[in-house]
């Protein structure tokens, strides 16, 4: 399937990413499940995380079949190679590296970097970005992302990532395509029980 396709699909069922930074292999398939159960169709592990691929290939054993899985914080070729033998599907980064963006993209991953300006924006879609994600989104707000999108090409999905909230997010909802959440719906730690509950309130958000 067109990774784009494949994408916006998954933004169809829920537009939300959840970015599991810090959690460990033993805890991440029961997280995971809770996120799942919960509506989440896309599930992130941030490679400064411990262990991030054994996480990941946990999760798409688990539920590659119910949900995108994938890194964050991919910031390297290397990383895309080990990325890809996981079977993993979405290759995350903060940053806008074409190297980076162009070896996802022919690794087959659905490739969302990081950008901030329409100058990184371009510089991504042209290494073959699947989509994109303003970061950090608190430091913009739903009108960047608007004046972004009269020049960027219609099809493009824009994921708005930082300081994302179940409050926050209403205001953003018509600007973007989606969100990835972090802190306020993961920490080290934290109960899958606790996850869970958290999930659905950002799913509830939504309406």
């Amino acid at each position: 399937m067109n990774t784009r396709i494949e994408l916006r699909d998954a933004l169809t069922r829920c537009p939300l990413v959840a970015i599991l930074r810090g959690i460990t292999p033993p805890e991440v398939e029961a997280v995971g499940e809770a996120l799942v159960e919960a509506g989440f169709s896309m599930i992130e592990v941030p490679l400064n995380s411990p262990d991030p691929f054994d996480s990941i290939a946990r999760l798409v054993t688990r539920l590659g079949h119910r949900a995108l899985v994938g890194a964050g914080t991919v910031l390297t070729t290397g990383n895309v190679a080990r990325l890809a033998a996981t079977g993993a599907r979405l290759a995350i980064s903060p940053n806008t590296d074409p190297v980076v963006i162009a070896a996802s993209a022919a690794a087959g991953l659905i490739t969302l970097p990081g950008y901030f300006t329409p100058s990184e924006a371009f510089a991504a879609l042209a290494a073959g970005a699947t989509g994109l994600k303003l970061f950090p989104a608190e430091a913009g707000s739903p009108a960047v992302i608007r004046a972004h999108r009269a020049v960027l090409p219609r099809d493009v999905p824009i994921l708005a990532v930082g300081g994302m909230t179940p409050d926050t997010i209403p205001a953003w909802r018509d600007a973007c395509d989606g969100f990835g959440l972090g802190s306020a719906l993961y920490r080290p730690g934290q109960s899958a029980g606790t996850v869970g509950e958290q999930a659905r309130r950002f799913v509830a958000a939504l309406a």
